[in-house]
């Protein structure tokens, strides 16, 4: 796979430089803390003109660096779910998500607000491409995901574990200002326009919307994903006191 743009690059080399093969550098690039830091990685590098970075990533959001990595690993699903047994982390499901830029702009989010765990689906759904790592900025190196075969069977998995399943709804639920949320926590985001489906909302706890006062249009999933994280960190916090 192919990493590219500062901010990734940059914390792909602070926080897992093992996972780098190759860096490949504009002639003209110059940030001094990226290039120290790739001077004491000890990575092979390699300054190019512009066409021949351009022909090795084809994207108009080089920032003049383009580096080599091994394909992205993804976490195992039970291993998550044991790991986080001690009720500190929350799960994000995510239900047919086919944008790239939504899943990179999710996982940013989530590491931004801390302690998340992100599951998808291994079929009708997209997985971590270079793009979703792109608009990541390096969110990938604190938030780890799972692909699993069957959502459905996750989401029971983590019932029985003692989390509660929460889905974000736009009609017929909850409002999310007003809800008192139980942890440990499981949130279940679906895709644009059908929303959660069927065989996963029936296993659902308790099903929550987001006020929208305004226009009766709605949030896109990401800036959906990023109020419901909000709110799961505050009450998390205060929950903690």
């Amino acid at each position: 796979m192919y990493l590219y743009g500062k901010h990734s690059v940059y914390e792909r080399l602070r926080y897992n430089p093992a996972s780098i093969r190759q860096i490949f550098l504009d002639k003209d690039f110059r940030e001094p803390q990226l290039e120290a830091l790739i001077a004491q990685s000890r990575i092979p590098a390699q300054r190019l003109a512009k066409k021949a970075l351009f022909n090795i990533k084809r994207s108009d959001s080089l920032q003049g660096i383009v580096a080599k990595v091994d394909a992205f690993a993804y976490a195992g699903f039970d291993d998550l779910l044991h790991q986080a047994s001690g009720k500190k982390h929350s799960f994000i499901f995510l239900d047919r998500i086919f944008d790239p830029q939504n899943l990179g702009a999710i996982l940013r989010l989530a590491a931004c607000f801390g302690s998340f765990n992100l599951v998808i689906p291994k079929h009708e759904a997209c997985e971590v491409t270079e793009t979703a790592l792109h608009i990541a900025c390096g969110g990938e190196n604190f938030t780890p995901v799972a692909q699993v075969a069957n959502l459905r069977n996750a989401l029971l998995s983590v019932k029985e574990s003692g989390y509660w399943a929460y889905g974000a709804m736009l009609d017929a639920a909850q409002d999310l200002a007003s809800t008192k949320l139980l942890f440990p926590l499981c949130l279940v985001l679906g895709c644009e326009g059908s929303g959660v489906r069927y065989g996963l909302q029936k296993h659902l706890d308790v099903r929550v919307t987001i006020p929208m006062p305004g226009a009766r249009l709605s949030f896109n999933v990401t800036a959906a994903c990023a109020i419901f994280c909000y709110e799961i960190v505050r009450q998390r916090l205060v929950d903690c006191k």
